[in-house]
């Protein structure tokens, strides 16, 4: 393999992370209004990329073809400034993506360096195109070209999507100005799956908001003027009337395996901040008068089969889940020592259509590879995003809701139940079957988010006059399945409207 199709193989690696780990997971960029301008040029420059490498894969450029590919050379250079350019504006990159993104330059200035002496060389030929396959590494570049293309057609739907979005949202009526004397709402991870559409719904109830969030930049570009965004709760004074927080905030618990740092990251992600929001109730000089924290009902661990669990149920010591999420609430009820009103979420999995645990299924089960884990028989606890939000709502309005509610669908299901009716809403069937063994091989005891579940009462709610808007399964994943500029319409305007109807670990 020449050193130039060497440079090039790493250059497509490294840009291949980085869109994984960086744009993907970590920075969640196609769920992000303000990144549509960073996705477009993403995909303008993938498809350059899948251009190169298609076209080096099997010719010879030579003659005036060789400033073809010059061109498209030097169109990437002005694309991935542009792209430097946006990201500093738009959002704070951490240090390792900046290491990256510094590695990639040199990467593909060091290819360009080595490009430069074949271009003349090509230059000097008569203009055509010269069959020049070379065996291996041709059909990798192919692979290469095809798998770049695929990424470029995914972000530039990302980009129509989020456009689309927002067009639906100036659609609506102007929401009133919120008084500045008003007293606000604080939240963390707002930016997040539910914590998005949790601020849709305040803001169309007139709500002040604060937004607590790590990249402020971004924030403040995904939600307009009309909200305050901090960095760190330093930054709020002691004279700011709140009247509530609501902590949704802490890293994904399903993703990378659990390992010793990776629990404790986990942890700390949650009850680091919920010591800094203890901390800044003290410092206020009227306290909230209530937290709404999300847990889940992870919390319950894996019961024996059969057993119903309610909000009385204890937590099952020595399981991973449930020690996290007892960790979580024991610090969210110390915050009753400064005199307020603690709720605690036990969400179960929350399906929504941009993010969370539903996208990636219905993209299965749209193939017609729905599947059934284990033996299926599970249960799976679920509740649809709309009325996950509607029960943070609903906390923050009911005075006399208080303690462990269990934020989960009526509709209990097992997980062969729910992969069966998310295939339906699609028209197709679950056959595929996928053994235990494996899961619990690979995945060590994170699979028991997959093959272990509990069977979930939400007693309070049903006893406390919760009204849901989807309280069977069938109904949410066809209205999951529908188009997605309708559920905009839909989940600005029910965020105004209701008053009890209707985040996740």
């Amino acid at each position: 393999m020449h050193i130039l199709d060497a440079v090039l193989i790493l250059q497509a690696l490294l840009g291949a992370f980085d869109n994984l780990w960086h744009h993907e997971w970590a920075a969640r960029l196609p769920q992000r209004r303000g990144a549509r301008r960073e996705l477009a040029l993403h995909a303008g420059r993938e498809s350059l990329y899948g251009a190169l490498f298609l076209g080096l894969a099997w010719w010879s450029w030579h003659g005036a073809l060789a400033v073809a590919v010059a061109v498209v050379l030097a169109v990437e250079v002005v694309i991935t400034m542009t792209d430097f350019l946006e990201e500093d504006r738009t959002r704070q990159l951490p240090p390792f993506e900046r290491w990256l993104h510094t590695v990639l330059t040199i990467s593909y200035g060091l290819f360009l360096g080595l490009m430069a002496p074949r271009l003349l060389e090509w230059w000097q030929q008569p203009t055509g195109l010269a069959p020049a396959g070379r065996g291996p590494t041709s059909w990798l570049f192919t692979a290469m070209a095809v798998a770049v293309w695929a990424w470029s057609v995914r972000n530039a739907l990302a980009v129509h999507r989020l456009g689309r979005e927002a067009a639906a949202l100036q659609e609506q009526p102007a929401l009133p100005p919120v008084p500045r004397h008003a007293a606000a709402v604080l939240i963390t991870g707002a930016t997040g799956f539910v914590g998005q559409a949790l601020v849709r719904r305040l803001r169309a109830q007139g709500r002040r908001l604060i937004v607590l969030s790590r990249d402020p930049r971004q924030a403040r570009l995904q939600f307009g003027a009309d909200i305050a965004v901090v960095g760190t709760l330093d930054d709020i004074a002691a004279e700011t009337r709140i009247e509530a927080f609501v902590h949704l905030a802490g890293a994904r618990v399903l993703g990378r395996p659990w390992t010793r740092a990776r629990r404790r990251e986990l942890l700390e992600s949650r009850t680091r901040l919920t010591e800094q929001l203890h901390r800044l109730a003290r410092r206020l000089e009227r306290p909230p008068a209530v937290l709404v924290a999300a847990s889940a009902v992870g919390f319950y661990g894996v019961p024996e089969a059969g057993v119903v669990c309610d909000e009385r149920s204890p937590a099952q010591r020595g399981v991973f889940q449930s020690d996290l999420c007892a960790a979580v609430e024991h610090e969210a009820m110390r915050m009753e020592a400064v005199g307020l009103r603690v709720v605690r979420l036990r969400f179960g999995v929350i399906l929504g259509r941009h993010d969370g645990a539903y996208p990636m299924q219905a993209f299965a089960a749209r193939l017609g590879l729905g599947a059934r884990l284990g033996d299926g028989r599970q249960p799976m606890p679920w509740i649809h995003l709309d009325d996950a939000v509607g029960f943070i709502d609903w906390a923050l309005r009911r005075p006399d809701v208080r303690g462990a509610v269990n934020a989960v669908a009526p509709d209990r299901c097992s997980q062969a139940g729910f992969s069966t009716a998310l295939a339906a809403s699609f028209g197709r069937r679950a056959w595929m079957r996928m053994p235990a063994a494996p899961l619990r091989r690979l995945a060590g005891e994170m699979s028991t988010l997959m093959l272990d579940g509990q069977e979930v009462l939400a007693h309070i709610a049903q006893t406390g006059g919760f009204v849901y808007r989807f309280p069977t399964l069938a109904p949410a994943l066809r209205e999951l399945a529908s188009h997605p500029r309708s559920a905009v319409r839909m989940s600005r305007s029910d965020g105004g409207r209701t008053a009890d109807d209707a985040a996740s670990m």
